[in-house]
């Protein structure tokens, strides 16, 4: 780990690069409320939020209640000449479990169950240890780290738009009646986006390494001596501190991560 506003060029510790353009800047403290910008393309490199990280964790736990509704609860009723059925997700996918048909069946409940499950799981237990002053809990970089991974693989709400589609042509044809599991997916998603804009990846990294808990080896902190200290008793290991000289060979320094024109230059704007 380095001290906050140095860098090692070499291996990129201190510095952040913007994901849409690659512009590369020194890393910075933020407080909660400011947002660091791409002094390139402006895009948001970082904006903490204040009681971000309950809000969450709420989240998570009301996605997770959410999906265990959509799981077992009746998700549609097809009616037609006074004879119906109804059936939940959960029969769906058992239904395709006999023979060749199998895989179907592991994908269903893997990618539109499984997997938004696991990530809200994670989140949880990267995030309720650390509301207020909190220490992480053990693994807890590896656990935000498949988080993130696992984040393109939640398919719920393809699986929603994919079935609106399919009653739309089947209406025509009989009565479709839609149950409780079918709100509860539409509640879902609802909830998945309003996580995904509290979520600030970096924040979250940021404090996960400020704590004490080990990432990559490249954390930058305010106090390397304390925050060794602190991942000592987090991960119940002992720490290396790196005192990181600037370039000796005169390489101009990154940009700092900065706010669009208009805020002096070098603050970060207002979030």
């Amino acid at each position: 780990m380095i001290e906050a506003g140095q860098y090692d060029i070499t291996t990129g510790a201190g510095l952040i690069a913007c994901p849409r353009c690659d512009a590369l800047h020194v890393e910075a403290e933020l407080a909660p409320g400011e947002t660091a910008r791409c002094i390139r393309c402006h895009s948001i490199l970082a904006r903490p939020r204040e009681g971000a990280f309950t809000q969450i964790v709420a989240l998570s736990f009301t996605s997770m209640v959410l999906m265990f509704a959509a799981v077992f609860f009746p998700f549609l009723e097809i009616s037609r000449m006074g004879i119906g059925n109804a059936t939940s997700l959960f029969g769906v996918a058992l239904a395709f479990s006999q023979g060749w048909l199998m895989p179907l069946t592991v994908a269903v409940l893997g990618f539109i169950v499984g997997l938004p499950v696991l990530r809200a799981a994670l989140l949880v237990y990267v995030l309720l240890p650390m509301r207020g002053e909190g220490r992480p809990a053990p693994q807890a970089g590896a656990a935000f780290r498949l988080s993130e991974l696992l984040r393109p693989w939640s398919m719920a709400e393809i699986f929603v738009i994919g079935t609106s589609v399919a009653l739309v042509k089947v209406a025509g044809l009989a009565t479709v009646n839609l149950g409780p599991a079918f709100w509860a997916f539409c509640a879902l998603i609802i909830v998945g986006a309003a996580s995904d804009v509290f979520t600030c990846s970096t924040t979250i990294w940021d404090t996960l390494e400020d704590r004490g808990a080990f990432t990559d080896g490249r954390e930058v902190v305010a106090d390397p001596v304390e925050t060794a200290a602190d991942r000592a008793a987090v991960e119940g290991t002992a720490v290396r501190v790196v005192q990181v000289e600037p370039d000796p060979h005169g390489h101009p320094m990154p940009g700092p991560a900065a706010p669009p024109p208009g805020p002096p230059a070098g603050n970060p704007g207002a979030a």
